[in-house]
């Protein structure tokens, strides 16, 4: 499967589409996976647009990509978890499908081919 058209977190995020929003902030928005891999599976979406891959990472945003990481911390202690597994996928040849920088929180139980 190839990346989407259009960026279905967008809808989510001005809430044309439902999502069931575990965290959210001005900045950050992180919702229930529709499709869980895990017990536990959070996607974690900056809100700001222009980010479609993690290559689109470059000095003047770096700090988005770190936002990422605080969030994640958040939905740790909401979903009362001590660890858990983060996944990036980039670009479409990286198994990407959603054209917008996203991060997959995971809890322990999802089981990673590395």
């Amino acid at each position: 499967m190839g990346m989407l058209p259009f960026d279905v977190f967008e809808q989510i995020i001005n809430r044309e589409s439902p999502a069931d929003i575990v965290y959210e902030d001005d900045n950050y928005i992180a919702f229930r996976d529709i499709a869980p891999k895990a017990n536990t599976h959070v996607l974690i979406v900056p809100k700001g647009p222009g980010l479609v891959t993690a290559k689109d990472a470059f000095e003047d945003n770096v700090n988005i990509f770190g936002g990422l990481f605080l969030v994640a911390n958040k939905v740790a202690d909401i979903e009362n978890l001590e660890g858990y597994k983060l996944h990036m996928n980039v670009d479409e040849a990286g198994g990407q499908i959603v054209p917008r920088v996203h991060f997959h929180f995971l809890s322990s139980d999802y089981e990673s081919p590395l």
